[in-house]
Formats: structure tokens, sequence, C-alpha cells
């Protein structure tokens, strides 16, 4: 007597199934959560202290920690919208070739897509509303489009790697930091929960895709992915430097202070950090994108367990 068992692709096709059964479940519409009488809240901070680590900048008084932290919560979601612009097409560039394939997958990688689109659409947004509310003009690195081809430009698993990264990265920023946290702008925070259950299913589909990739590699060929993941990281890390410089800048209009020498060390030593960690080192260390490398090849997850202590 035997016994039936599942092939890789059976078990490929029952995930991307409940993945898309969860993902229809929460399906929320952008006019539900933003605009009309939901406003930003600018007497309160938007990101988590964990995030944003202006606390420990003690030249600041207390409304300036504030004005910065709504710089960098705008610029959080700022590089969401800049980074999902190249999950987009590479979510539908991954879909496109087996479309008369798996139709579950199909239609997990589709509804992906569609949400990764209204998550563009959703930050744009608020974007609009910060700026209303703000008054003062907050600059983001981009533009979007080169940084897209930049990325793109490398291996697929490299960039499912990346973009594995990110979906991580949120999960831990919503639940660890914002869940429950009183002290944020309630609106901020609901933008933040909404955007978190989608990317949840996301990481499912992402860590999905990062198997399919990697069982049709080569273990040189996966080596190459790995550095093209850290070459990647390099070049988001460079931009993150230019970020605190916009960052300063921004702060300066908006308080209408001139920072010292010494204070523009600080501040640019501090944030740049932060940076780091809420963009590169969360994702880094996540147990699940570590997980997910470990079952790619032996000594993967050790080589980027390395590389991670620079970003925390």
């Amino acid at each position: 007597m035997t016994t039936a068992t599942s092939t890789p692709t059976d078990s490929h096709s029952r995930r991307y199934r409940e993945s898309l059964e969860n993902a229809q479940k929460v399906n929320w519409r952008i006019e539900d959560i933003i605009g009309g009488d939901r406003t930003l809240d600018f007497s309160r901070p938007f990101l988590p202290e964990g995030l944003a680590r202006v606390s420990g900048m003690d030249y600041l008084n207390q409304q300036e920690k504030r004005t910065l932290n709504q710089i960098r919560a705008n610029t959080y979601l700022c590089i969401f919208g800049l980074v999902e612009e190249f999950i987009l097409p590479f979510v539908m560039d991954h879909a496109r070739p087996h479309l008369s394939g798996d139709d579950w997958r199909t239609r997990a990688l589709l509804q992906f897509a569609s949400e990764e689109a209204k998550h563009i659409q959703l930050f744009k947004r608020f974007k609009e509303e910060f700026e209303a509310g703000f008054g003062v003009r907050c600059d983001v690195i981009g533009p979007a489009e080169e940084i897209a081809r930049a990325v793109l430009s490398h291996h697929p698993l490299s960039v499912a790697l990346v973009i594995l990264h990110i979906e991580w990265m949120t999960q831990r920023h919503y639940v660890s930091a914002v869940k429950d946290e009183p002290s944020l702008d309630p609106q901020f925070m609901s933008l933040l929960k909404h955007h978190w259950q989608e990317e949840a299913q996301h990481s499912k589909l992402d860590a999905l895709m990062v198997e399919s990739l990697g069982e049709r590699c080569t273990a040189e060929e996966i080596d190459a992915a790995l550095d093209g993941y850290l070459a990647i990281g390099g070049m988001l890390d460079a931009g993150l430097l230019q970020q605190v410089g916009l960052d300063m800048d921004a702060f300066q209009r908006a308080t209408g202070r001139t920072l010292t020498e010494k204070e523009r060390e600080a501040f640019t030593s501090i944030q740049l950090q932060a940076n780091r960690w809420t963009y590169l080192g969360s994702g880094m260390t996540h147990p699940k994108f570590l997980e997910s490398l470990g079952m790619l090849k032996a000594g993967a997850r050790e080589k980027i367990e390395a590389v991670a202590p620079a970003f925390v």
C-alpha cells in the first residue's frame, strides 16, 4: 500500500490559495481611511520612538522633537511608496510567465500587485494631506523610477529577497512598535494598520517567490543573488544618508532654527543610524527573513547575519 504525498507544486498551490483567501477578507478602500474628517493631528507624534529616535537629541526642545518625528513619519511613508514602485512591476513580471499555469498562483499574485498599486495611491494621498497640514516642503530621495530601474537590474532572486526583507520589516514595525503605542496620532496609526493588514499576506507570497526562484538556481547563482541583495542594500544605505540631509533641511525650514556644526553632526549620526535600523536592520534580522535565507542554501543566513550588526 502506498501513501499519496504532496509535491512542492501542490504545496505551493495550496499556500497561494490560502494567501488569496486571507487577502480577500481584508479588502479595505482608500476612501474608507483617509480624507474628509479623517485628518492628521499635528499636536501628536506620528512615528514610535523606536523608529524616530528623537528623544536622545537633547539640544532639541519637545516641540522640535515632535516636528522632527513628523518629518520622519512623512519620509517613512514616502519611502514605502518609493519601494512599492519597484515591487509592483516585479510582481507583475513574476506572474506573467505562468498565466496559463496554476490559477491560484496567478490570482494571488495579481491580488498582490493590485494591493501594491493601492498602497502607492494611498501614500500619495497621505503626502497631500501631510503637506497641507504641515505647511513646509519635505523632500524625499528619488526619483522613484531611477531607483526602481537600478533595483530591477539585479537578479530576480536578489530583488525577491529585498522585497521579502521589506515585508517582514513592515510586520516588525507595526506589531512591535506601532500597534500598542497610545501617544501616536490615531489617523497615522490607522494608515499603518491598514497597510500592515495587507502586507501580512504579501510576506507569505514573497516567501513563496523566494522559494520558487531559489529552487531554480544553482549554488553559485544563489551566492550571486545574495551579493546582489547586499548591493541593493548598500545603494539604499547611501540613499538614507542623503535622506538624513533632506530631513535636516526640512527640520530647519519648519522650525526656523539653524543648527550649529556640532548639532548637525549629532543630528546626522543619530538619524542615520535610526534610518539604518528602520529600513535595513529591522528587516535583515527578522527571524522569518533569516528562516527563508536558511532554506536557500547552507551559509546564506550566516552571511547576512555577519553584515546586519552595522544596521542596528
